[in-house]
C-alpha cells in the first residue's frame, strides 16, 4: 500500500514517470523519502531521489524540455540533477560502488536491476524503493519491518557494507540517534572491528557526516555509539578522552556524560552544537588536584579553544566555522567570572567580547548547567535572566552591539596633531576602555580625557 503522504509527490512527478515508461525504462522513488513517508515524517519541499535502469545520457534526454533546469556535474557517477518547479530532483542510474583497498574514492559501476542498486545502499531502512507509475513497494531487505521494530541493520553483511564504504560506520550513529533505532549486534561488532578503515574516507566526508549527526534533535545515542565502538578514536579522539575525567562540579562521573548532556540541552544549531561538543575538551590537559583530592581545570577554556581549532582544521572546517566554535569554547566560562553582580562595565565587556555570538554564548552557558541540584540550577538561571535583562536595558540606552570609542582615528589625529601610527592605536584603546567602564561620554568630554592622557603619555615617554 502506498503511504498517503506520497500521493501528492506521485501526482507531481507523473509526467516524469510516464516519459521513462514510454521509453522502455523503469523509474523508482528511492531512499529517504520512502523511509520518512512510511514513518509519517515526510516534510514539505523534500528533495526527491530516483533511480532508473536508464543510463545518464538517456536520462538527460528524457528530462529535456520538462525540467526547469538541468545540471550534469554528477553525470560520470550516474546522476542527473534537475529542478521541477520548486523541487530539486536527482535521478541516478542503478549502480554499485565500493572502495578498493587503500583508495579514498569509490569505484562506480552501473547496474540494470533495482535489487542490485538497493543492495549497495547502507541500511535496510534506506534500501526501499517505490516503482513508478506502478506504485509497488520494493523492499528486498525488509526495511519496513526494521523500521517498525526500531532496528538498524545493513542491507548486506555489515563487514561487506562497511568495507564498500567505511563512512557508513559513522552514518550509523546518525540513524541510531535520528530515528531511535537499536543497532543490530552484528553491526556493532563489525564497527568495533573495522573502525580503522575509516582512515581511507576523506576528512570532508567525515566532517559532513558529523555535522548531520550534530543537528538531529537528540544526538546523544549516536555519540555514545561512536565512543563505545571506538569509532570516535579514529576522527575525534578528544571525545572519548573525556570519559576518564572526573567532574565534581557538575556531579557527573565523567566529563563525557556532561558533554553529551549539554549537547542535547542546546537547540539543533550546527555551530552551537559543535561548541557544546568541544567546550570541555581542554579538561584532560588541565586537570589538577588540590587539598583533599579536589579536582580543578584551570584555564581549560583557553586550552580547549586551541584544541578545538586544531581538530576542526584537521576535519577541514571553514575558517569562519573554526573561529565561531573556538570563540564560543573560549568564552563559555565568561559568565561565571562575574560572581559579584553585573555592573554596567561588566555587561559592556561581556557584550563586546561575545560580539555577534551573544545569543549562542548565552544559550551555551545556560545549557552547560546539568547539575541535579535544583537550587543551583535555579540560581544560575536567575543570574542569566538578570544578565539578559541588563543587556536589554543597556542596549536601549547605549547601542551595545556597536560599542566603539567616542572619537574615531581621524578625530584623534586632528585633536592631537599626530600622524597614523602606534600612538593612534594607543589612543583608541584608551578611549575604548573609557567607553566600556563609563559608557558614552560624548565627543567633548572624551576629547578632554584624551588631552590629559596624551599629556601624561608624552611626559612619561620624556
Amino acid at each position: 500500500m502506498v503511504p498517503s503522504r506520497l500521493r501528492p509527490l506521485i501526482a507531481e512527478t507523473a509526467e516524469l514517470a510516464s516519459r521513462f515508461e514510454a521509453a522502455g525504462h523503469r523509474l523508482y522513488l528511492v531512499g529517504g523519502v520512502v523511509r520518512d513517508a512510511i514513518l509519517g515524517r515526510l516534510h514539505d519541499g523534500a528533495d526527491l531521489d530516483f533511480t532508473t535502469d536508464a543510463r545518464p545520457e538517456e536520462t538527460e534526454q528524457l528530462v529535456s524540455g520538462l525540467a526547469d533546469a538541468v545540471w550534469t556535474q554528477g553525470k560520470r557517477f550516474g546522476t542527473i540533477g534537475l529542478r521541477l518547479g520548486t523541487r530539486t530532483v536527482e535521478i541516478t542510474t542503478h549502480r554499485s560502488e565500493a572502495y578498493e583497498p587503500g583508495s579514498r574514492k569509490p569505484e562506480v559501476l552501473f547496474a540494470d536491476a533495482i535489487e542490485a542498486d538497493l543492495s549497495r545502499r547502507d541500511f535496510t531502512v534506506n534500501s526501499m524503493a517505490l516503482s513508478l507509475p506502478a506504485l509497488r513497494l520494493i523492499d528486498p531487505f525488509e526495511g519496513a519491518r526494521d523500521l517498525a521494530a526500531g532496528r538498524l541493520r545493513t542491507a548486506l553483511a555489515p563487514e561487506e557494507s562497511f568495507s564498500d564504504d567505511p563512512l557508513r560506520m559513522l552514518r550509523a550513529a546518525r540513524f541510531i540517534a535520528g530515528y531511535a533505532l537499536e543497532p543490530d549486534p552484528a553491526l556493532v561488532e563489525a564497527v568495533t572491528a573495522m573502525r580503522a578503515r575509516l582512515d581511507i574516507v576523506s576528512d570532508e566526508r567525515i566532517r559532513d557526516e558529523l555535522d548531520k549527526l550534530m543537528v538531529v534533535p537528540r544526538p546523544g545515542a549516536g555519540l555514545w555509539f561512536l565512543v563505545r565502538t571506538g569509532l570516535a578514536e579514529e576522527f575525534l579522539p578528544e571525545l572519548p578522552a573525556l570519559a576518564v575525567e572526573q567532574d565534581p562540579i557538575h556531579r557527573h562521573k565523567d566529563v563525557l556524560a556532561h558533554t553529551i548532556a549539554v549537547i542535547e540541552n542546546t537547540s539543533p544549531d550546527r555551530l552551537l552544537r559543535l561548541a557544546a561538543l568541544f567546550h570541555d575538551v581542554g579538561k584532560p590537559k588541565t586537570r589538577s588536584f588540590g587539598p583533599e583530592g579536589a579536582v580543578s581545570f584551570h584555564h581549560h577554556e583557553v586550552v580547549g579553544a586551541r584544541m578545538t581549532r586544531d581538530r576542526m582544521r584537521a576535519l577541514r572546517y571553514s575558517a569562519e566555522d573554526i573561529e565561531t566554535v573556538s570563540r564560543l569554547v573560549e568564552l563559555h566560562l565568561r559568565f561565571h567570572t562575574y560572581r559579584m553582580g553585573w555592573t554596567d562595565s561588566a555587561v559592556r565587556r561581556y557584550v563586546r567580547d561575545a560580539g555577534p555570538l551573544l545569543g549562542q554564548l548565552n544559550e551555551l552557558t545556560r545549557c552547560d548547567c546539568t547539575t541535579r541540584n535544583a537550587a543551583k540550577a535555579r540560581a544560575l538561571s536567575r543570574r542569566m535572566d538578570e544578565l539578559e535583562a541588563r543587556i536589554t536595558e543597556l542596549q536601549e540606552l547605549e547601542e551595545l552591539k556597536s560599542i566603539r570609542p567616542d572619537l574615531d582615528g581621524n578625530a584623534i589625529m586632528t585633536r592631537l596633531g599626530i600622524r597614523p601610527g602606534p600612538d593612534v592605536g594607543a589612543a583608541l584603546s584608551f578611549l575604548l576602555e573609557l567607553r566600556l567602564e563609563e559608557g558614552p561620554l560624548g565627543e567633548e568630554e572624551a576629547g578632554r580625557r584624551l588631552d590629559t592622557w596624551w599629556r601624561d603619555r608624552r611626559s612619561a615617554l620624556g
